[in-house]
């Protein structure tokens, strides 16, 4: 998968030079322009992401210009000491206009690639199907110390670097709930609704596991940044 984004991003390099040596590409395939909020989850949105990733200041740097702009709300919270540790967690309080449950601690790429998810897709398609503002999402956690499936061997999991949040509810304007847990198999738009926004999540994510991947996420979406667009 790596080789195939290196090539696409080749390919519009030199489709954006044009004659006369100059270059031209708009933002949102020009691999060298800052990943924007608003710029739509695609092969190169996704390069843009993998870099910000090896690069927690530049990461940090965009997600501050997120905040300037309304997009976040968030605060740098202390250094985790211990068996997970964590150099530079942020604390996030809110996406938009919309509250959480409970602050949470997040690695700053999956803030970066939450808020994305959330302003690109949560909010317009809750308007657009439900004529109604998600007004709060509820999770079950982000940050654990524990190896995946809580297994005392094995691999580590992502909420052990801050790098996963599971989202278990949305709430909406005019007291509408939309729990995960006994929604997401129904046929009504609530269901619909929710594998919707699921399905577009694996543009934001590097791992997006929902109700249909195991009984372990039965009740809730796990939005991580590890992997490759591992979604299911």
């Amino acid at each position: 998968m790596a080789k195939v984004v290196l090539i696409t991003v080749l390919l519009i390099v030199l489709l954006g030079i044009v004659p006369g040596g100059q270059f031209h590409l708009p933002v949102r395939w020009n691999p060298f322009a800052p990943l924007s909020i608003t710029e739509p989850a695609g092969i190169i949105a996704r390069f843009k992401m993998a870099k910000l990733q090896r690069d927690p200041t530049a990461c940090l740097a965009q997600l501050n210009q997120a905040r300037a702009q309304g997009y976040i709300r968030f605060t740098v919270a202390p250094a985790v000491a211990g068996g997970c540790p964590l150099s530079m967690p942020l604390r996030i309080e809110r996406i938009g206009g919309i509250s959480f449950s409970s602050s949470f601690l997040a690695s700053c790429p999956l803030a970066l690639s939450s808020v994305r998810f959330v302003i690109q897709v949560v909010e317009p398609s809750a308007i657009r199907q439900f004529s109604a503002p998600v007004t709060q999402i509820e999770h079950v956690g982000s940050y654990a110390c524990r190896n995946i499936y809580h297994r005392d061997q094995g691999r580590i999991s992502e909420h052990a670097t801050a790098d996963a949040l599971d989202i278990s509810a949305f709430q909406l304007a005019r007291g509408m709930r939309i729990p995960v847990s006994g929604t997401w198999e129904q046929q009504d738009r609530r269901g619909r609704w929710l594998r919707e926004i699921f399905q577009q999540s694996c543009g934001f994510f590097g791992t997006a596991l929902g109700p249909d991947y195991n009984a372990a996420h039965a009740g809730h979406f796990h939005f991580g940044t590890g992997g490759y667009g591992f979604c299911h």
